[in-house]
């Protein structure tokens, strides 16, 4: 099996039964804010996108790059499909052109038949709301001789699904941030930077966790970091010097590169890792790697890592003209108020989702901010399930944001279903809050179609089972976490009288059960003697 990166997550897999392209991602996303990194523009991607097989994770747009889809992947490609309650990936890329789908189910085994062969695949889809744009996955290839396991940024629960392959050879998966907080939020900068120690470093312990219960012969670090070149986002990169002896980079920055957790990695006692850019080549053979071949010398790859900030000014002025291009789609100020627009989007998804809106359970407010410097504040009063100006209620609210009005207008204008997907990734917007972490604010924004907050509002009001239990440094504890179910006796750590899940970061104090990230979600917990 030979893999090559195509940067990101992406990657084309070769096997003598076939070619799968994955997560092509070349072109800028979340309004010209992500850039690949390293560069990938040098590939031929022609020549990659044509390929037997297509595989689109999920619909994120580091991930689903519908111009380079539309541009350079072969229609002829057939599609291998998560299995999603909401079909929007596959509507999406049908638009695109792509009309061969292999339809997989939930964590079940295929034989996938073609001209060349026959490909052994699995897709692990993740169902709930706050995975990826209602839905991640991650994808299992055997060519009868190497198993792949390509997680990308994907948070499987139950790992035991693996076993049907005997083992993982490679393994790809995301260590760094993909994720706004604690950036944006109003806070004092001491605060801001405990905050985002701690979330990067708990991003590369969850991947390190992942590591050792797949015991995959060879890991690779991808889905990440994104390259911020726009000059209002540099500093969202990660440009501390990183060498080869120590573990380097900025502590407090959520985005460390491949380099960094390589190294920690080494430092735990895994010596597996594998350093892959843009046109890395692995040949393998079962657990045996035969070969790793990059397009550059070694001295030029570690030129990229040993001195970021220059490759990055390099970079930011190759693609000035691609980002100046992409701010010149975003709709102009028409003089016309936002109310009536955002009141026609949001109502009828607010009066559709009792649950998400009583789980809100307060007003929020849009400050949107006009080049000419007039603001517009139109607030979301969840309770009444109505979009008013701060004039016809108290005027106050828990939560806000502050956008710039350019960027609501474009995604009103596009009709866009997905607001984390667009505007919030992008990190042009700062926020605040009064109390914790809402997860069914930023679930309502990702669900603005009838289909989508249906599917989620259902989702919350199922019950789920938490009757099992796991034991752990004295506590007895109900096994699945009261977030999205993970395993905690796989994924809890106990510290004091707290419990961390490691597969997102939540905390419970383990006392009272009280969930310390967001309202609700209370952990049954008891003190063994």
């Amino acid at each position: 099996m030979q893999v090559t990166s195509v940067g990101h997550a992406g990657f084309h897999i070769s096997t003598a039964a076939g070619t799968i392209l994955c997560d092509p991602w070349v072109n800028p996303a979340y309004f010209g804010s992500w850039f690949p990194f390293p560069d990938n523009t040098q590939l031929d991607w022609k020549t990659l996108g044509d390929v037997d097989y297509l595989y689109v994770s999920h619909l994120h747009r580091d991930h689903f790059d519908a111009k380079n889809l539309a541009e350079n992947v072969s229609k002829d490609a057939t599609v291998l499909l998560p299995d999603y309650p909401v079909p929007d990936l596959r509507r999406e890329l049908e638009k695109l052109g792509f009309t061969k789908f292999f339809e997989t189910q939930d964590s079940v085994k295929h034989t996938v038949s073609g001209p060349k062969g026959d490909l052994d695949v699995m897709i692990i889809a993740l169902r709930a709301p706050a995975d990826g744009p209602i839905g991640d996955s991650g994808l299992v290839v055997s060519d009868g001789e190497t198993v792949l396991f390509n997680m990308n940024d994907a948070r499987p629960v139950d790992m035991e699904v693996l076993d049907e392959f005997g083992g993982i050879d490679v393994h790809l998966l995301q260590y760094s941030g993909a994720i706004w907080y604690p950036m944006v939020y109003d806070m004092p900068k001491g605060s801001k930077r405990r905050f985002a120690e701690q979330k990067r470093q708990r991003g590369m312990d969850r991947a390190r966790s992942y590591v050792d219960q797949v015991a995959g012969t060879w890991v690779v670090p991808s889905a990440g970091p994104p390259a911020f070149l726009d000059p209002e986002l540099r500093y969202l990169n990660d440009e501390g010097r990183v060498d080869r002896e120590t573990i380097g980079g900025d502590p407090s920055n959520i985005f460390p590169d491949q380099i960094t957790f390589l190294e920690q990695m080494k430092a735990n006692g895994n010596d597996g890792g594998l350093l892959m850019i843009p046109g890395t080549v692995g040949d393998f053979a079962g657990k045996e790697l035969k070969s790793l071949t990059h397009p550059v010398s070694e001295a030029e790859v570690m030129d990229i890592f040993e001195n970021k900030t220059a490759y990055l000014d390099a970079f930011a002025a190759r693609q000035a003209p691609v980002l100046e291009a992409e701010k010149a789609t975003w709709a102009k100020d028409d003089g016309q108020p936002l109310l009536p627009a955002l009141k026609a989007k949001f109502e009828p998804i607010m009066q559709a989702s009792a649950l998400i809106s009583d789980g809100i359970g307060y007003a929020v407010g849009l400050e949107m901010a006009s080049p000419d410097g007039a603001v517009e504040t139109v607030v979301l009063d969840f309770p009444n399930r109505t979009v008013r100006s701060p004039e016809e209620g108290d005027g106050k609210y828990r939560y806000g944001f502050r956008i710039a009005a350019e960027l609501v207008r474009t995604v009103l204008r596009d009709d866009e279903p997905d607001w984390v997907n667009t505007i919030f990734l992008s990190t042009r917007f700062t926020t605040w809050r009064i109390g914790g972490y809402n997860e069914f604010l930023y679930t309502f924004f990702k669900c603005l179609t009838d289909e989508r907050i249906a599917y989620a509002d259902g989702w919350f009001s199922e019950a789920h089972d938490d009757t099992a239990s796991t034991e752990l440094d004295g506590w007895e504890v109900q096994r699945r976490c009261p977030h999205l179910k993970a395993d905690l006796s796989k994924f809890g750590v106990v510290d004091g009288g707290k419990l961390t899940c490691n597969l997102h970061g939540w905390q419970w104090d383990l006392e009272s059960g009280r969930c310390l990230t967001s309202s609700g979600h209370e952990l049954r917990a008891k003190k063994l003697t």
